[in-house]
């Protein structure tokens, strides 16, 4: 428990940066590396649904994270003060607070200054508790952040080989991580880029890349636009959706279908760079469970099937404002590369569709994650609150 004395204190906090990069009209790109840890073989599925619990206990006196299932995840090396210390941190758009010093320890320095607050986020699968300081932060060389609003960890739960979070959600999922200004709101990395005119638009663009092995693919980061480099055809846009608890994230609604087969029709849900499934209702599920012929493999959580099965595997359709986003049996299919990483055998085909752990209805009905998402481009537009989607080469790409 925090001391009385500190939480009576008060330091205003800066929400702003008190100086102003050069104004550029050109995006900023941040390489991500994606990595595997074949350290302890986790159980995927429990993990991600451990993260939807509490999602739909949502406090807001405690903020909240989603995703950060460890099993797989991009990073991205960000420096922090002057002179930089550098910090591998987890994407996370289900999370808008960023953090350092779980595995690297902080390090202050003359452009460090704590704000006088602590800071706790919950994510379901970790946790962390720490002061609020803000500092430099410089995503790319030459490109410095000032005064960014960053959490400094005194102690953290759930996160191995990595020094943090680099959060750009929404910025109301800061609401309540403040003690004791818990109204007060963190801005994220892109929202201060965007006040400074340092970016021509608030707005994230996210581009992963589908791996056989670890090391082999690597993701970026586009802050103000989207790189069309990295995708193909248009983007689709849809309005973050007004039902709760999704519209808290960056949430969207969707129709989901296995082949012609409903599985969600006019559901809500959220997309998650940091959940690694594509979860559905539990409902939903079942039906794609049955028509897919998946067995549940107790090891891994995940559905297993046959290489017959497999041959008749029919595509997973997501329909976004009238189009048709198309998850083909390949993309279906967790890489086989990584089965051991999750405890499965090297063998098997497991599936990356798994039960959100509730049924539909009630306003979380799906989460996007990571095995969507390296499929295709996604775009998380602050100033005109909506999500873009769009394919990319490797939509289609026969990978596993």
């Amino acid at each position: 428990m925090f001391p009385a004395a500190t939480l009576t204190a008060f330091v205003a906090l800066a929400i702003g940066a008190s100086a102003s990069p050069v104004k550029r009209d050109s995006l900023i790109t941040l390489q991500l590396a994606k990595t595997v840890n074949t350290t302890v073989p986790q159980h995927i599925p429990a993990a991600d649904r451990a993260r939807v619990k509490r999602l739909l206990g949502k406090s807001t006196s405690v903020g909240v994270g989603v995703g950060l299932n460890q099993a797989v995840t991009y990073t991205a090396n960000v420096d922090v003060g002057s002179p930089p210390t550098t910090y591998n941190l987890i994407v996370d758009t289900g999370s808008a607070n960023t953090w350092v010093g779980a595995d690297k320890s902080y390090t202050p320095t003359n452009t460090s200054k704590w704000t006088g607050n602590l800071v706790e986020v919950i994510y379901g699968s970790g946790s962390f508790i720490g002061n609020e300081y803000t500092d430099t932060v410089t995503l790319v060389e030459g490109l410095a952040i000032p005064n960014q609003m960053i959490g400094v960890a005194v102690d953290s739960t759930g996160f191995t080989a990595v020094d943090g979070v680099l959060g750009i959600g929404p910025v109301g999922l800061t609401n309540g991580t403040l003690l004791p200004n818990t109204t007060s709101l963190v801005p994220t990395v892109t929202n201060n880029l965007f006040t400074l005119g340092t970016i021509p638009g608030n707005i994230v663009s996210v581009s992963f890349v589908p791996a056989n092995e670890n090391g082999t693919a690597t993701g970026e980061l586009t802050f103000g636009g989207t790189d069309s480099t990295k995708f193909t055809g248009d983007v689709v846009y849809t309005p973050v959706t007004t039902v709760s608890p999704a519209n808290h994230y960056w949430g969207i609604n969707q129709d989901v279908s296995y082949g012609s087969q409903s599985l969600l029709l006019g559901s809500s849900g959220f997309v998650d760079t940091g959940t690694t499934l594509t979860l559905i209702a539990s409902d939903a599920f079942a039906v794609y469970q049955n028509a897919t012929g998946g067995i549940l493999d107790i090891m891994t959580g995940l559905l297993t099937i046959t290489e017959d099965q497999l041959t008749n595997l029919q595509s997973l359709y997501f329909n976004i404002e009238n189009t048709m986003f198309e998850m083909t049996p390949n993309a279906q299919v967790w890489p086989r590369s990584l089965n051991t990483a999750i405890g499965g055998s090297a063998d098997s085909i497991y599936l990356v569709v798994g039960d959100l752990g509730q049924s539909s209805g009630q306003g979380l009905d799906f989460i996007n994650g990571m095995t969507f998402l390296e499929r295709f481009y996604s775009v998380y537009d602050s100033e005109n609150t909506r999500v873009g989607f769009a394919t990319t080469p490797f939509t289609n790409a026969t990978t596993n």
